[in-house]
């Protein structure tokens, strides 16, 4: 079992930053592959970024390369998605999520956090 708790989200304007984090307790962190996902009202559950559990390998939505950083501390049993330049496209429910692949797809993560509202006006 893995318990996961986002926080960070807020309202921002277009063009600025906010700094998501995750901290994860229960079964080891290090284990599993770390990502983000983000869901808008009516939409479904959008891949956002990802980190590997080993090796740094970090992945990203085309639509989030160039603006957003994932990045994990294991020993703190943390992951961070930094975020920069947002625009009001961003605007969504971020979770942090964790499973034992490497993948974009919702359905390979076994744990999932409550959410983090982020909303970006212009």
């Amino acid at each position: 079992q893995v318990q996961l708790v986002e926080s960070g989200g807020g309202l921002v304007q277009a063009g600025g930053s906010l700094r998501l984090s995750c901290a994860a307790s229960g079964r080891t962190f290090s284990i599993y592959t770390m990502g983000w996902f983000r869901q808008a009202p009516g939409k479904e559950r959008e891949f956002v970024a990802a980190a590997a559990r080993s090796g740094g390998r970090t992945y990203y939505a085309d639509s989030a390369k160039g603006r957003f950083t994932i990045s994990r501390d294991n020993a703190k049993n943390t992951v961070i998605l930094q975020m920069n330049s947002l625009k009001p496209e961003d605007t969504a429910v971020y979770y942090c999520a964790a499973g034992p692949l490497g993948s974009s797809s919702v359905g390979d993560y076994n744990y999932w956090g409550q959410g983090t509202q982020v909303t970006v006006s212009s």
